[in-house]
């Protein structure tokens, strides 16, 4: 019986096998060079992809084929009968068709004038805001969406490595990816099952998130964020379409005739629908483009299935392949909707071929649409906090009966794997040293806290010489109520202790009402920012000479105490108001904060008592994690800061009496297809006298680095001013420059611009004041400089060359430097 049930086994895993039909090669052209953008296809389907640029390519269906076609315009269809179901070194050579009598060949650049395949896109263009959804007032759906991560190009010797000694049960569940045949092991998966609502007609929209089931490596806020992040929602109607921070151009936009090549392939009935099928591929490499296909209605002129495939030369980093398919279903003869989406991004450190990696997959599925029901707006409004707990607490039955399609067994079987693995020693380190790099604390689980920032533990200034810190936060899970945070610190030449405590407590999630307290006593470099913030445990970059050039003898010793009350009463507009109390004194004798007291006397130390009003708007802003603290998954949202504080004389011994008013606002716009502007415009005034500790000081950099919103080529406390305004200006071209020129193409290097301007005074009154010694110096005639730089310098490293516009006589005056900064960006 046993051997019975073997051989059924075999024979079922045999046939299974035959009934797919798995191709992958390389196509070739009359002189042996590999083809790119050459249309690959079953015969008899509408089943195909298009060759990479180096003319590779991998096609896989779940029904037998026994004919494959390779054509490209103005070259002979090439028929390769399949005599096998998988072959994956398949070597395809196609010629070009001499009997035509002007043969095209579109390896290059295709004609912008009469191509039919721009006159079908001319039509895409003037009816995409009547097809789909766009046709309804109102329109709702339910929505299915699976995210998973794998491991991919696994081989022998990958399997043999001795860091796997011991989790050699993890290999069982490798399967092969249908769009590279490459061999991968299924480790996260998530799903969501919600409900989305809109309305066409005041540009409202609402997702309601029913179920949510989680697991694999990693369930925290941070894979979640990384999630978010990665799979925005685009449309592909739109010009550009944003992924990993980066906007590629549409293959459907208006502006694609400038970067794509388009060729009418094919015709064919799709579902009982005469569709065009066009062939599409970059005009340029380097460029943030895609290459594909895709099928379009002959009457509606929308489309029924697409295939989109980052260029492999793409100037994008970490990322080797990024690959889509969208898929419309056909309602009421007429009315195209999205019924599938299927994205893979491939990232690795190298973009080379047999490199390593991980493939992020997300698969959302559509269904039950029903239009024209309108809701009022009170529906629509977006809810601060709409944490649900039981939508995270769906049993294993719920999901088998309500997901839109079903796991696979690899699949389901990485809701068991984190369970399996944490038995395993080895896995624990290997998994908590990851841990540790990523979020820079170290967890301590039986004391439900976290020691760190461990980044932090060393520096080094002028005052403490070598200064050692030591901290942690309590930590029970990503949606604490309550948190409470500290650290000590001890500097070697002032032989002083330092700390820091904190705690943060949220009283009602749904609008957010978080009391806060604090207090902090340090060594600090102040003037750094003109905004001001109350934040406790904030200690500048510019605080440790280990990223200082010059003089950094300008530090001060602060004693800061705060409490306060925040709410967000709407989404994403959060307003705080708070006492602070702090005492300021120069933290050694090179550096003086001294001042004349209304008995013509001098003060050498600052009391003072402020309440505070801050209002902060950030729309489009999101966050993950419900609880005291959240993490924002991107910054590319506009900003509207406004703080008012007002400085009680007399209060707990306060000097001054004063009001402060200050204003921020900063919003990345995207430019076409030429990158993304960064503008940040602040302005504030002081009303009343205030000593220099208390003074609006213009931010100088005096680090080796570039540091957002301070002036690249200026001092600590070169300028002070009691009223100011300021802009900055930086444009990102994201490479846009570098790729039409051969030499540096290849590089992916980006070109930056910038440039910022400042203008100030300061009150005769405040002047009277001064007893520093420091000669108080505004910008009255603007100071301003500017800046041209090269990021994505070895992936990481962005060098930027500044300049110096005014006050150049000044002296120490720096009128050139140069700056330098370390990030890892998409």
């Amino acid at each position: 019986m046993k051997k019975l049930f073997l051989f059924l086994s075999f024979v079922l895993s045999f046939v299974n096998m035959m009934a797919q039909t798995k191709v992958g090669g390389v196509v070739y052209d009359e002189n042996n060079q590999p083809m790119g953008y050459a249309n690959v296809y079953f015969k008899g389907s509408t089943e195909g992809v298009v060759s990479d640029e180096n003319g590779r390519f991998y096609l896989q269906s779940d029904k037998t084929y026994k004919t494959l076609v390779a054509s490209f315009v103005g070259y002979k269809a090439v028929e390769i009968t399949l005599v096998k179901a998988v072959d994956l070194e398949m070597k395809i050579q196609i010629k070009p068709d001499n009997q035509l009598q002007e043969v095209k060949i579109y390896t290059g650049k295709t004609s912008k004038k009469n191509n039919p395949a721009i006159d079908i896109l001319r039509k895409i263009w003037a009816r995409k805001k009547k097809n789909g959804l766009n046709m309804f007032n109102q329109y709702q759906y339910d929505k299915y969406e699976k995210v998973e991560f794998d491991l991919n190009s696994i081989d022998s010797a990958f399997k043999a490595n001795k860091i796997f000694k011991g989790m050699e049960f993890i290999w069982d569940r490798i399967d092969t990816s249908r769009v590279t045949g490459k061999a991968f092991l299924p480790i996260f998966i998530n799903e969501t099952l919600s409900e989305v609502y809109a309305d066409n007609t005041n540009g409202k929209k609402k997702e309601i998130v029913k179920a949510n089931k989680n697991s694999g490596l990693g369930t925290g806020d941070g894979v979640s964020t990384f999630i978010k992040d990665l799979y925005a929602d685009y449309d592909i109607y739109n010009n550009y379409l944003k992924f990993f921070d980066k906007d590629f151009v549409s293959p459907l936009s208006r502006t694609g005739i400038n970067v794509y090549n388009y060729v009418l392939s094919d015709s064919a009935y799709i579902d009982n629908k005469w569709c065009y099928n066009i062939i599409y591929y970059p005009r340029r490499k380097n460029e943030l483009t895609f290459k594909g296909d895709f099928w379009v209605n002959d009457s509606t002129w929308a489309i029924k299935k697409i295939n989109m495939e980052a260029s492999k030369s793409a100037n994008i980093n970490w990322v080797k392949e990024i690959y889509i398919e969208q898929e419309f279903e056909v309602l009421n003869d007429s009315v195209f909707l999205l019924k599938r989406d299927h994205m893979m991004s491939d990232f690795s450190f190298s973009k080379k071929e047999k490199s390593k990696g991980v493939y992020g997959k997300r698969t959302t599925l559509v269904r039950n649409h029903k239009f024209n029901i309108p809701k009022d707006d009170k529906f629509y409004k977006q809810e601060v906090d709409n944490y649900d707990s039981e939508a995270y607490n769906k049993t294993d039955e719920f999901w088998e009966e309500n997901r839109f399609e079903n796991l696979n067994k690899n699949e389901k079987s990485v809701y068991g794997l984190l369970d399996t693995l944490n038995t395993i020693p080895k896995f624990k380190r290997i998994y908590n040293v990851a841990t540790i790099l990523a979020s820079g604390y170290i967890e301590i689980p039986k004391l439900k806290m976290d020691y760190g920032p461990i980044f932090s533990s060393y520096g080094y200034n002028n005052v403490e010489g070598m200064r050692l810190r030591a901290g942690g936060r309590t930590y029970f899970g990503s949606n604490d109520m309550w948190r409470i945070e500290g650290y000590t610190a001890y500097g070697f030449n002032d032989h002083q202790f330092k700390y820091g405590i904190s705690g943060k407590w949220l009283l009602n999630k749904k609008n957010r009402l978080i009391l806060s307290g604090g207090n902090r006593r340090d060594i600090e470099q102040l003037g750094v920012s003109l905004t001001a913030t109350n934040d406790v445990l904030g200690r500048s970059f510019a605080s440790s000479t280990l990223f200082s050039s010059g003089n950094n003898d300008k530090l001060s010793s602060i004693n800061l105490s705060m409490l306060s009350l925040q709410m967000e009463p709407v989404k994403n507009l959060t307003i705080q108001t708070g006492l602070t109390y702090r005492t300021l004194k120069s933290a050694w004798s090179k550096f003086s904060l001294d001042y004349f007291d209304a008995n013509g006397g001098i003060q050498s130390q600052v009391k003072q008592a402020d309440i505070n009003l801050m209002v902060d708007y950030t729309p489009k802003r999101k966050t993950v994690g419900h609880g005291v603290e959240r993490m924002v998954v991107d910054y590319n949202f506009p900003r509207v800061f406004v703080n008012y504080s007002h400085g009680m004389k007399g209060v707990f011994d306060s000097d001054f009496s004063y009001q402060k008013l200050q204003f921020y606002y900063r919003h990345p716009i995207l430019i076409g297809g030429f990158g993304r502007l960064f503008p940040t415009f602040e302005t504030g005034k002081i009303f009343g006298k205030v000593p220099l500790g208390l003074m609006g000081v213009i931010p100088g950099n005096q680090s080796y680095f570039q540091i957002e919103n301070t002036y690249n080529l200026m001092n600590y406390y070169e300028f002070v001013a009691d009223e100011y305004a300021s802009i900055h200006l930086e444009h990102h071209f994201n490479g846009r420059l570098f790729s039409r020129v051969p030499l540096l193409r290849k590089l992916n290097w980006r070109e930056i611009v910038g440039v910022k301007g400042v203008y100030g005074s300061v009150s005769d009154q405040n002047i009277a004041l001064n007893a520093s010694g420091l000669e108080y110096r505004a910008p009255v005639n603007g100071y301003w400089e500017y800046h041209a730089g090269v990021g994505n310098i070895f992936k990481c490293f962005r060098l930027d060359f500044c300049w110096r516009g005014s006050y150049l006589n000044l002296p120490d005056a720096n009128k050139f430097g140069v700056k330098g900064s370390f990030g890892f960006y998409f």
